[in-house]
């Protein structure tokens, strides 16, 4: 069969977007060997990864920006995310926005030593270009921002971002105080109030601004912490599903 430029296009297409060779030859019907001779003859190709689900991606990601790193070892790539044994709903939702993200790839769990807390991980060299924010040192200690492609993801399901961010480094709590009223009766007041908490600068202003877009009332309550405990505000993450459970 002779293969036009259009078959070579779409195999470098595919090729762009991470799939093996074996993968393109299932999807564009060139023969395997054809594809690897046309890819090692080729410049190399840029990866435009995007992941399989953008809802999931988009909670993925807001777990990995709060608790998640990558490890890169002797070209191996691990996608890591640490969480709380107490919320074993997380952990499962983790492990499925892992799959839905990127199918074909199947994490696992490790129990942490020393803390009740687990590493939800799974490995596959496309991690790399699903978090391009990995880089050498902590994150609070370097610029974060979100590719375009990523920001248009947050944009269509900017309630996933905030969730994955609250579970990964927010909580719910009940905040109780207590006021002398002009009776001289005191008074006792509790009312529901997130928190989300993270040294990274670059990540508050994430998150306050993906708050702006669901229409949340915030306060910076310190430096490191945002606080929504606007009542209506408060009913919006609840209904997300943020409280963690």
């Amino acid at each position: 069969m002779r293969l036009s430029d259009e078959d070579r296009e779409e195999v470098r297409e595919l090729l762009s977007q991470g799939l093996s060779d074996r993968e393109v030859a299932v999807a564009s019907r060139v023969s395997q060997n054809t594809i690897g001779r046309w890819r090692r003859s080729w410049p190399p190709i840029a990866i435009r990864w995007r992941p399989a689900h953008e809802q999931s991606y988009a909670y993925l990601l807001g777990l990995y920006l709060g608790d998640g790193w990558l490890s890169v070892v002797r070209g191996g790539v691990t996608l890591r995310i640490t969480l709380d044994l107490r919320y074993p709903r997380i952990i499962d939702e983790c492990r499925i926005a892992m799959v839905l993200s990127m199918p074909k790839h199947r994490p696992g769990i490790l129990a942490c030593s020393g803390c009740e807390a687990v590493q939800v991980q799974v490995c596959g060299k496309l991690w790399l270009h699903a978090f391009p924010q990995h880089g050498p040192g902590r994150k609070h200690e370097r610029p974060i921002s979100l590719e375009p492609w990523q920001q248009e993801i947050v944009s269509r399901h900017p309630g996933e971002f905030v969730r994955g961010l609250i579970h990964s480094d927010g909580c719910r709590t009940i905040n109780r105080f207590r006021t002398a009223l002009p009776s001289g009766r005191v008074a006792e007041y509790a009312y529901p109030r997130y928190f989300f908490s993270n040294l990274s600068g670059d990540i508050r202003a994430l998150f306050c601004a993906t708050c702006d877009v669901l229409g949340l009332r915030w306060t910076l309550s310190n430096p490191r912490n945002v606080s929504v405990a606007h009542r209506k505000s408060v009913a919006v993450l609840d209904a997300l599903g943020c409280a963690k459970e």
